[in-house]
């Protein structure tokens, strides 16, 4: 049911989908009985982000002047109002879609709950409108497209002064609408017969073999009767996919010889069907072709670099693919889109670098469906990958490998056993490796992993290099009880670490603390912490009388090493004077979630520390040592004259 479109242009981006635009459109105007939900969805290589794409041209102010309006259906075009709100989630996890959300309209919340409280709150009801979410996530296998529906979409729908399109698969869409009061949602199923558009269809197929739009001069492209003809049977056979059409005219372009358009069985109903036809008609097996793609269907992020490709390929097939992929373009082009990745996101100092991925991610769910064992043949690449890394150095891996091989280990099952280098969890991307460990059930991830977690926020926040991410994680794992991982950080690594964390004790209720020294009958005095702690506190010395009920206690630590002092009577530690503070080269600043150590001569601050918790007291000795309370407890710090940096 498509509706009488003849007297009318169609829209020039989407050629068609008339009753599809009609129904966005009601939405849109949001006049009596128009839903406030529109799921859309549909196959993958169904159209719905192409028609997502275009409805959302008529709702920019802007770019709708560049329309044709008065040639179009009237009914297809929306009302004039401000652009709604579109959070991309395209390698977004839920949580950062939902505040890009907040974002957008300024809104002061400071958890997931406010937000949609903030949103209902808002003067007057709010338009968000949510494309490709089978795009989300910083890692493939990770779920995320699931949990943005479940933990942003659906509360978003259940918010009555919110009016949400979200463009889904189809497997979320029914949950996306369920449990919402009658008449409140809409799901438009763009492979349903009511919103299939097979005229539509019929004139792109047509369209792209039409040399004025770029196809090569062909028999059957420049005789137009032919063209027409050939158009016609490309989309019948196509069913509802502009996908399948795509592919098909992607192929006879690229590879004519032997092509006869007079014959339809060598037109693709299914994007299987695609790749097979067009393998046999080249004279190669079907299932070359798809071991050839198969690391690009495995692939993260925007896909693989084009010199991994031959070696990837090889260890999916279990033989050597090089020869096959090196003479393969032909073969694999119309289903490969290269993109060159600038120096700085290659992580080169100039020049560009080859990335491939699938044409669309419907041919990587059927290669990945065709594979024996998904789970086996991520193994293969994720040994593959491992094996490239210059003595085992993550400095000096390649950047994809570095930062994308926890999604190919937490999909072949081994990312656990990934966890226990911390030369990786310095010089991954901290994003993709939080997304990816997050993905794994806490009580099959050991200990270096479990702190890793815990200060990926802090790693992600920051956007901290190496070595930032590095001085993080030393003084985590002392935190945490993994001395040999904090050593490791300095004696492995190469890395000049502007601290080093000498200390960690897990006292709760830490309310002041002060460096002070312990004078010996012979011998230096010894550096000691005295942490004021509550009264109730083991082994500490009680502070005050017995019947005051703000009575409070302190413990004497070792400032320098991991002295227990609790016998020390408190009365005899001595604290730095204040000429002796004054003539330190180093100066203490504080906030409530960050602490400052600054150089007096030359005013430059040398570390910058910041915390997940905050900071309830921080001392700093003349001679450098950083002490300081969180709720979690005290650690000292040796602070080195560095390059400014953060810890936590």
């Amino acid at each position: 049911m498509t509706g009488s479109t003849e007297d009318y242009a169609p829209h020039p981006h989407i050629g068609g989908r008339a009753a599809a635009l009609r129904a966005l459109a009601a939405w849109r105007g949001a006049g009596p009985g128009a839903p406030r939900v529109v799921v859309l969805t549909g196959s993958s290589g169904s159209g719905r982000s192409r028609l997502l794409t275009g409805f959302l041209m008529l709702c920019e102010p802007e770019f709708r002047k560049r329309l044709p309006l008065d040639e179009m259906d009237p009914s297809t075009v929306p009302p004039e109002l401000p652009a709604p709100a579109v959070p991309a989630p395209d390698g977004l996890t839920a949580a950062q879609v939902l505040w890009l959300l907040a974002d957008h309209y300024e809104l002061n919340a400071t958890s997931t709950e406010n937000v949609y409280a903030e949103l209902a709150a808002l003067d007057e009801p709010v338009t968000v409108v949510v494309p490709d979410v089978d795009r989300a996530g910083p890692v493939r296998a990770a779920g995320e497209p699931t949990r943005l529906v479940r933990e942003v979409l659906a509360p978003l729908a259940a918010t009555e002064t919110v009016r949400l399109l979200a463009e889904v698969p189809r497997p979320l869409a029914t949950e996306l609408a369920v449990g919402l009061p009658p008449g409140t949602a809409q799901i438009i199923d763009l492979d349903a017969p009511e919103w299939a558009d097979p005229e539509g269809l019929v004139r792109h197929a047509q369209a792209a073999l039409n040399p004025e739009f770029g196809a090569p001069e062909l028999p059957f492209t420049v005789d137009p009767a032919a063209r027409l003809a050939l158009g016609a049977a490309i989309g019948r056979r196509a069913g509802t996919s502009p996908l399948v059409i795509q592919l098909a005219v992607h192929c006879i372009l690229m590879a004519p010889e032997g092509f006869d358009p007079a014959d339809e069985s060598q037109l693709p109903t299914s994007v299987g069907e695609a790749l097979d036809l067009h393998a046999r008609r080249l004279g190669s097996d079907p299932q070359t072709l798809r071991l050839i793609l198969a690391p690009l269907a495995l692939a993260e992020a925007d896909g693989i670099p084009a010199h991994l490709w031959a070696r990837l390929a090889s260890a999916v097939a279990g033989q050597d693919m090089s020869r096959a992929v090196a003479g393969g373009m032909l073969l694999a082009g119309p289903f490969v889109q290269p993109e060159e990745q600038p120096a700085e996101e290659a992580g080169q100092e100039d020049g560009t670098r080859t990335l491939l991925r699938l044409l669309h991610p419907a041919l990587g769910d059927e290669i990945r469906a065709g594979l024996p064992n998904v789970r086996a043949a991520q193994t293969q690449i994720a040994m593959a990958l491992l094996e490239t890394v210059p003595e085992q150095d993550w400095s000096k891996a390649d950047p994809y490998v570095r930062d994308h091989i926890a999604g190919h280990t937490l999909e072949a099952g081994l990312l656990p056993q990934l966890l226990t280098d911390p030369g990786l969890f310095v010089h991954a991307d901290p994003v993709p490796l939080r997304a990816a460990i997050e993905a794994v059930p806490t009580e099959e991830l050991g200990a270096p992993a479990r702190t890793y977690l815990r200060t990926a926020p802090l790693l992600t926040r920051t956007q901290a290099p190496a070595v930032l991410r590095a001085a993080l994680l030393e003084t985590a794992f002392a935190e945490d009880g993994l001395p040999e991982y904090a050593d490791a950080l300095h004696r492995r690594l190469g890395l000049d670490l502007p601290w080093q964390t000498l200390w960690s004790l897990p006292v709760p209720g830490i309310s002041a603390v002060t460096v002070g020294s312990l004078p010996r009958p012979e011998g230096p005095a010894i550096p000691v912490a005295v942490l004021v702690v509550p009264a109730d506190t083991p082994g500490a010395h009680p502070v005050g009388e017995p019947e005051d009920a703000a009575r409070s206690a302190v413990l004497v630590h070792g400032l320098v090493g991991a002295d227990d002092l609790g016998d020390t009577d408190p009365g005899l530690v001595l604290r730095p004077s204040e000429e002796e503070r004054a003539a330190a080269p180093l100066g203490l600043s504080r906030g409530a979630d960050y602490l400052r150590v600054w150089d007096r001569a030359s005013e430059e601050v040398v570390a910058a520390l910041i915390s997940d918790v905050p900071f309830t007291a921080a001392d700093l000795s003349p001679d450098g040592i950083l002490l300081l309370a969180t709720e979690r407890g005290a650690k000292a710090l040796r602070i080195h004259p560095t390059d400014p940096t953060i810890a936590s």
